[in-house]
């Protein structure tokens, strides 16, 4: 907007005497007025079809020119299908389980163990201990993966992290492979 004031001269600017620079704002045409408009019956729409219809937006759709996402290159790969989906336990919420009477620190605790006692919904392709929070218990602990702080952590409160046998899908074992 701008700052000049309506009434010509130099001078304090009062907040009521400002306005636009003139042409800055163009009024909205108003459409579908009648025909003396010039704009009337079909609202500059054309006739019929989707797109004379109200909430239309033919998303990526150029006029027949092929689209942005059309003339751009593909780059990249997901791999969403085959990836591990692990779940993530914090040594804080490991704690504030045992510190509630929910876990025990006797045994080992297992992903099985933690999804039966409710921390965990379910298992995944295992558990991953990271490092946020604390331990003040020794546990022994069995899971997929951990940090190295994790496992800092848990050796130093006295406890030991196991890691299962990692299952490879597909592969094949020596017994099985042709000599």
């Amino acid at each position: 907007m701008g700052c000049r004031p309506k009434t010509g001269g130099i001078g304090a600017m009062k907040l009521n005497e400002i306005s636009d620079n003139p042409g800055a704002h163009y009024r909205a045409k108003r459409v579908g007025r009648g025909i003396g408009s010039g704009k009337g019956k079909t609202a500059a729409r054309g006739g019929k079809g989707q797109t004379a219809r109200s909430g239309v937006a033919l998303n990526g759709f150029e006029g027949g020119q092929t689209p942005l996402h059309r003339r751009l290159p593909k780059r990249g790969f997901n791999n969403s299908l085959f990836r591990n989906d692990f779940q993530t336990m914090n040594l804080g919420r490991l704690q504030a389980a045992l510190d509630e009477g929910k876990l025990k620190p006797e045994g080992t605790l297992n992903g099985a163990v933690l999804v039966a006692c409710g921390m965990l919904r379910r298992l995944g392709d295992g558990v991953r201990l990271l490092a946020k929070g604390e331990i003040r218990t020794a546990i022994t602990i069995e899971v997929a993966g951990a940090s190295r702080a994790a496992i800092a952590a848990v050796e130093s409160a006295g406890g030991k992290v196991m890691f299962r046998a990692n299952r490879v899908k597909g592969q094949k074992t020596d017994a099985a492979a042709p000599a």
